[in-house]
């Protein structure tokens, strides 16, 4: 891989984070009548926590302090310029809380359940179907594709309600909902690791069900394509063992595509399975971003959405750069 080549894809991932980031500015203010420091003060007004009339001197004093009295375009460089230092000011829903505390702490809730759940759905999607795409594979694989094709097409919010009532209301065998017990501490210990775990489960089962399926039905048709390949016929014609065959000529030839889908999930990760997270209370990113919009919480809105945008740019250049170490016939510079 040429410098050259490697400068061009750095600059290009800053060029799409800053265009990205320009847009989740810009959209908010497209709304027409959109104040997020009044809407706020009036959802309190509405449950009695602001007077109706210290409304309008509360707003001005909040615009002033968040800088939404300045005009748009000194409001747009003070935004890059927050970006750019991961500033992204006060939470209008959890004042005086900042913005990057919150996500501090959601953060390491996402990146447990979804890096988890997604690498152990890719494996076994793409083990499964292999297998089932292998024609010296046991018969009995064969019969996993119809119950595969069902969860794929099953919403994984709609899996978690399910395990919900039958696995926690019902049988009671797990935790309804949250991260932890209530009023539990963290901290490095024993009991609260397995606490944490043994809350993870449900949402973390209702992910795989829903997306190995997604992954056997992808890995199953690149197999299919490559079955028929002239290097297929080769490493069967010099004799070797169908399990090197298997790993070393199938699966290596057909991972690529999933390899790419698979970066590409885990870029996503950071914005939380936002239904599952929401069923289940789960104190992660996506219910952090559900509470921002709920609450026309704009600050949280563009702290969140920008974590997300940096985690798929950043994902996005390293399978870019990794594509040569996967496959060995992709080049990027001239020969």
């Amino acid at each position: 891989m040429s410098i050259e080549y490697l400068i061009k894809r750095i600059l290009l991932f800053f060029v799409v984070v800053w265009a990205a980031t320009s847009f989740i500015f810009i959209l908010p203010k497209l709304a027409p009548g959109r104040n997020p420091i009044l809407e706020r003060l009036g959802m309190m007004a509405a449950t009695g926590g602001v007077m109706q009339g210290a409304i309008e001197s509360m707003a001005k004093s909040y615009e002033a302090k968040f800088g939404l009295d300045q005009p748009l375009w000194k409001q747009y460089i003070l935004y890059l310029g927050q970006m750019s230092h991961l500033d992204f000011g006060y939470s209008l829903m959890l004042y005086p809380s900042k913005v990057i505390d919150l996500i501090v702490v959601a953060l390491p809730w996402t990146i447990g359940l979804l890096t988890v759940t997604t690498l152990i759905a890719f494996c076994l999607g793409s083990i499964l179907g292999g297998l089932m795409a292998w024609s010296k594979a046991p018969r009995f694989l064969s019969f996993f594709l119809p119950p595969l094709f069902t969860f794929s097409a099953v919403p994984y919010y709609l899996l978690g309600m399910i395990l919900v009532y039958v696995f926690a209301f019902r049988l009671r065998l797990f935790p309804m909902a949250g991260g932890t017990q209530y009023g539990t501490m963290p901290s490095l210990t024993l009991a609260f690791v397995l606490d944490v775990i043994d809350h993870s489960i449900l949402p973390a089962f209702s992910i795989i069900l829903a997306s190995v399926g997604f992954w056997a039905i992808a890995m199953r048709g690149m197999m299919v394509t490559v079955t028929g390949e002239d290097y297929m016929i080769l490493a069967e014609a010099k004799g070797l063992k169908g399990p090197r065959v298997f790993l070393w000529y199938a699966m290596r030839n057909a991972l690529l595509p999933q390899t790419t889908s698979l970066a590409l999930s885990l870029g996503n990760v950071l914005s939380g399975a936002l239904l599952v997270e929401i069923i289940f209370n789960f104190p992660g990113m996506g219910t952090l971003l559900y509470k921002a919009i709920t609450a026309f919480d704009y600050f949280t809105i563009y702290g969140v959405v920008f974590c997300i945008i940096v985690a798929v740019a950043f994902a996005t250049l390293i399978l870019d750069l990794s594509y040569p170490l996967l496959d060995p016939r992709i080049r990027y510079q001239k020969s």
